[in-house]
């Protein structure tokens, strides 16, 4: 421990770890997390920067339900947690201990940090941390190589957070895999995410949000964001619609022509197979075209009526046009949002 103020050479403690979860998230909000550091810069899967700024400038639900597989995955690492950082002990003969709570930037007090474990050095003070992971043995390969982007950014961000100079990271692949690897300070990197999420953070600050992107995180946050209000309207900018609904245009005739140009070549690979299920080309095989696709259910029933009768069967399935017409204030509330672009703007 450096002074009385930090815990860690740059690191003072703004939260216990005894704090409930409400609590948490609330400090969270105070500033930018190691896991929210790749969705800031537009690197994550399930999480975009417009929902970072909306979440940091409490527009959001305070503990809003996660993405499942999220929040599945966010179960699974808690709960190996512990064994992985004592295994980790184990085989590096480092120990490690937990840490006292939520850490904040001693100067920057909205760089924020929640530390897995720290790791002692010989005279049994922290010297560096230790971040865990849980992931699928589909990751393996990319983790033999080195921490991939996402927790690498989280480790560095924790590093210019506690002013340690390595750290180790420890991560379970399949659950039957234990991959270590240290990690060394950047400091070009550590200044880089300072200016980048920095800016991010003032534009918190300031109320100016991030541009929309084309992720599938913003395509689910935008269609659920907001409380419609039936038939409402909103008079737009000219000079911002039309040249997204023209883009649009563009797009979608490419896309159509992509579609169509995609099924010419498949055509004709399907017309060379013929009879055949698998091609060979220069004694390799170049493709095959099997019959094991989905059924056609309309041909097999006109084929064979009697049999498409016996082997039809019930499927419980919610009733949505009784919902509809019983309860229309339930069902309007959970319907999808969808975009539709009038026909004399899609053909301008």
């Amino acid at each position: 421990m450096t002074s009385a103020a930090t815990v860690t050479p740059t690191g003072v403690v703004v939260a216990p770890s005894a704090i409930d979860r409400e609590q948490w998230l609330a400090v969270r909000r105070r500033g930018i997390g190691g896991s929210d550091v790749a969705a800031v810069l537009g690197m994550s899967r399930y999480t975009s920067p417009h929902e970072v700024y909306l979440d940091k400038r409490g527009e959001l639900p305070l503990d809003r339900p996660q993405h499942p597989d999220l929040a599945e995955a966010a179960f699974w690492g808690h709960a190996h947690e512990p064994t992985i950082a004592k295994v980790f002990a184990e085989r590096t003969g480092l120990g490690v201990v937990e840490g006292p709570g939520t850490l904040a930037h001693v100067e920057r007090r909205w760089m924020l940090a929640n530390v897995d474990r720290y790791v002692l050095d010989e005279r049994g003070h922290p010297s560096s941390l230790l971040e865990i992971k849980t992931r699928s043995a589909y990751q393996l390969a990319e983790w033999l190589l080195g921490v991939p982007d996402g927790p690498a950014l989280q480790t560095h961000w924790y590093l210019a957070v506690t002013g340690y100079q390595h750290a180790h990271v420890a991560a379970l692949l399949g659950g039957n895999r234990l991959v270590v690897h240290r990690v060394e300070r950047d400091e070009a990197l550590v200044e880089q995410l300072i200016e980048l999420v920095g800016e991010f953070w003032q534009g918190v600050l300031d109320g100016i949000p991030p541009a929309v992107d084309g992720s599938e995180a913003t395509e689910e946050l935008l269609g659920h964001l907001y409380k419609v209000r039936a038939d409402a309207v909103t008079v737009a900018d000219p000079a911002e619609v039309l040249p997204l609904l023209e883009r649009r245009r563009e797009l979608k005739a490419r896309e159509q022509r992509t579609v169509d140009e995609l099924r010419e070549v498949d055509n004709r690979l399907k017309a060379t197979a013929g009879e055949a299920e698998v091609v060979k080309v220069q004694g390799r095989t170049a493709y095959t075209y099997r019959q094991n696709g989905p059924l056609s259910q309309k041909r097999f029933t006109a084929a064979h009526p009697d049999l498409a009768q016996q082997y039809t069967h019930r499927v419980d399935a919610l009733d949505t046009k009784s919902l509809a017409t019983e309860r229309p204030d339930e069902f309007r509330a959970h319907r999808a949002r969808r975009l539709v672009v009038s026909k004399e703007n899609a053909a301008a």
